[in-house]
């Protein structure tokens, strides 16, 4: 088992419908992962390729209005894009979905322009009334999985948006 294999099993375990994606090269294992699963077996969750963030939250946030569940995958920086659709759409009209998301802007981070939009990420999210579940290396890829599937569990109980950040420094990611 792998930390995207954990992330990705636990969204498929999780009645999750559909997963929309926005590509980075750091998710992209997960994303293999839905993808290979989907091939696989129809019960597995459909996969979608999107190009902006607010577009997802569009697209996977209306599935409760006919009774599926969504999730996102995308990397941290695009909530730059997507504040206003998750504000205003997800919140507004109390609409379940799992956000998972790679982090930029910490340990082994190359790009010293990211830091900027990346770092004070949790805490902006947070103010915008979002619970924010974080997890890294010190965490085993089981924990992963574990978290994953709470937040799911956490997003329909409360008829909320869930934010999962995920660090893939230090473990078996390449990439910061």
């Amino acid at each position: 088992m792998t930390y995207a294999s954990a992330v990705a099993d636990a969204i498929r375990e999780s009645d999750i419908d559909v997963v929309g994606y926005v590509p980075s090269v750091t998710i992209a294992p997960v994303i293999k992962h839905l993808i290979k699963a989907r091939e696989q077996s129809l019960s597995a969750p459909n996969v979608i390729q999107l190009s902006r963030e607010e577009e997802a939250m569009g697209v996977l946030g209306a599935l409760p209005f006919a009774g599926k569940l969504g999730a996102v995958i995308m990397q941290d920086n695009g909530f730059g894009n997507a504040l206003t659709a998750m504000t205003t759409f997800l919140q507004s009209y109390h609409l379940p979905l799992l956000i998972f998301a790679n982090t930029r802007g910490g340990l082994g981070e190359y790009n010293s322009m990211i830091h900027s939009i990346s770092q004070p990420m949790p805490g902006v999210l947070r103010a915008f009334g979002f619970a924010v579940f974080e997890i890294d290396f010190s965490l085993d890829e089981k924990k992963w999985g574990q978290v994953v599937r709470e937040a799911v569990v956490h997003a329909v109980m409360t008829y909320r948006p869930v934010v999962v950040l995920a660090s893939f420094w230090g473990t078996d990611g390449k990439v910061a």
